[in-house]
This record gives structure tokens, sequence and C-alpha cells, in this order.
């Protein structure tokens, strides 16, 4: 989604966010004083490898450091995101068990499907980490050098077009691609992750993604083709690929890495996290990292991300009624 973390904290956002926060002050005291006496288990609702899991690793060791006890990563992937961000909601609120997560598994999964979490009652949401911008990539072979390009070949009827889709974020903005360009014969091919989504492409079995940044080392080495990317601006990383908007085409998204705590944490847990990870966010050596992938560092409050989650949860609800678009978990 195209973040704006820093916009004025809405009404229903801050109710819910004051509901979730009180709940926390029916702990004894003594729970959020001794706390972290023990380790901390951060659970990342994708497989390893993915945008998610890199921000949270690099991340977790600032974080132990800072709060003298382990960040122990567990990687529960499954149902779009779903199985690990429902086992955080249903985590004990004592500040044991964190949630890193994304855009999609946050706001556009209890869109999609029958969650049984809600994306920000169901969480104390802690600070917006990074934003994670997309590409669009082709497959060397395509004859196509731009956007135009491609939308004109697509659009031909020459061959029928195809792009994959590896998680329901990249193939809903696929499907609102298809809209945008006049192409909805293109066929939407999903895969299980990113990953498998990149190599398929890579393979020629499709032409063309809209990958979260995955793929700079394909890109540069040349076994992958960027033809734009969907920022508002143009990535530092690719700085001669045109946006979206520049050859023509209204069509702004990105995904980001925020963390989150079960809803009734204690909201002096809840500040000391955000605290240490305003912290972690502005070190020199975070940011160059975060940099290099081309993710933007951001930071936040808890109002702040807890404003994210109910605009972007709103839009995808909106995209998901105009494009139609059903996908399997």
């Amino acid at each position: 989604m195209n973040a704006k973390p820093f916009q004025p904290l809405s009404r229903r956002a801050l109710l819910l966010g004051l509901a979730a926060f009180s709940a926390g002050w029916t702990l004894p005291a003594q729970a959020a004083d001794d706390w972290p006496s023990r380790p901390i288990r951060l659970i990342v609702p994708f497989s390893p490898g993915g945008a998610t899991d890199v921000v949270a690793r690099l991340v977790s060791q600032k974080l132990g450091e800072a709060l003298k006890q382990s960040v122990v990563i567990e990687n529960r992937s499954g149902a779009s995101g779903m199985i690990g961000t429902e086992a955080v909601a249903r985590a004990a609120p004592d500040g044991y068990t964190l949630l890193l997560n994304s855009a999609g598994a946050q706001t556009l999964s209890p869109v999609l499907y029958k969650a049984n979490y809600d994306s920000l009652k169901s969480f104390a949401p802690v600070s917006l980490i990074a934003n994670i911008g997309f590409v669009m990539v082709v497959n060397p072979k395509v004859p196509a050098a731009s956007v135009k390009e491609f939308v004109a070949l697509a659009r031909s009827g020459k061959r029928p077009m195809s792009f994959a889709g590896g998680s329901s974020l990249v193939s809903l903005i696929g499907e609102q691609f298809k809209i945008t360009i006049g192409a909805p014969e293109m066929v939407n091919v999903q895969y299980k992750g990113t990953g498998p989504q990149m190599q398929a492409v890579v393979g020629g079995e499709v032409d063309m993604t809209i990958d979260p940044f995955n793929s700079l080392e394909m890109i540069r080495a040349g076994k992958l083709r960027a033809l734009a990317v969907f920022s508002e601006k143009r990535s530092p990383s690719l700085p001669d690929v045109p946006t979206m908007k520049e050859q023509g085409f209204d069509m702004v998204f990105n995904s980001w890495a925020a963390l989150l705590a079960p809803a009734g944490t204690p909201p002096a847990i809840v500040q000391r996290l955000h605290t240490e990870i305003a912290k972690i966010v502005a070190l020199p050596e975070v940011r160059e990292q975060l940099a290099r992938i081309d993710y933007e560092p951001i930071g936040g409050t808890p109002e702040q991300l807890a404003t994210l989650i109910a605009d972007d949860t709103a839009r995808w609800r909106k995209i998901v009624k105009d494009t139609k678009f059903m996908a399997e978990p």
C-alpha cells in the first residue's frame, strides 16, 4: 500500500487503539515491571527469505541486544499469512509473543478470507518499521522495454499474456493492473510465495510479475527486466527504471513491515518496544542495510500504525470489490 504513516489519527482508529491498550491495565503491574525476564518469540507469518522475514532478522538481533534477552524468530507460514498472524492474536498479552507482519497478512487477508482475527482490534500496534516497494519485472525474452510496449503486446492478442502472483497482495495488484491497462484477458497464475513467482518468470512459465524488490540481484544479472516501479518516485536501487506514473499509469502501491503485539499487552511494554524500535530504525547501519534492499526505514508511533492499518484495510476492501478479486489462501 501507499503508506502515509504520519497522517492524523482517525477517530475510529483512536477508539480501537485505546480499547486495545486499556485492556492491558488489567494485568498486574509487576508483569510489566519485570519484562522481559525470558526470551521473546517473534512470529513471522511467512517462509524464511521473504521481504518481511528479511526485516525481522535485521530487527530481532538489535532488539534482543537492547532488551538483554534473546528474540527468537519463528516462521509460521500458510494461508496467506493468517496462520502466524492468528497465533499472535491468540497469544497471551504478556510481551513474550510479538508479530512482525506485512500489509498483506495484516490488512488484506481479513478482507479476502474468513480470518479469526481483526486487523486492528486483535492487536496492539507498536511501530511501522519500513515501507517495501514493488517493481514490475518481465522475462528478458518478452519483447517489451517499457510498460507501454508491454501493454501494446498484451492488447494485440498475438499471444496470451500472463503474470505470476505469489501472494494475495501481488495477485490483487496484478488484477488492478489488468483493469488499468485494459487487458482483462491476461491470465493470473498463482504460486505459493514470491520466490516461486520470480522463478516462474525467470524460467519463462509466465511473462510478468510484480515483486517486492526481492528480485534486485536477478535484475542486475539480466535474468529479469524491470519495466516500472509502483512508488511515487524512482527507486534509488533502480534509478533508470521509471515509475508507473511517469509512463502514464496512475498506480501507486507498496507493502510495509510492522511490529505488533496481542491486544491487551500492557501499555508500558508497548511503549518500551516502540522506544527501542525507534532507536533501531534510526541506526545508520540499519538504515543502510534496509536501503541496500530498497526498503525505506520509517518508524512512527503506535497510533500512526493504527491509522495506517485502518486506512489500508478500507482501501483493500474497495479494490477487492472493484476488481471482484477472489483468491485461494
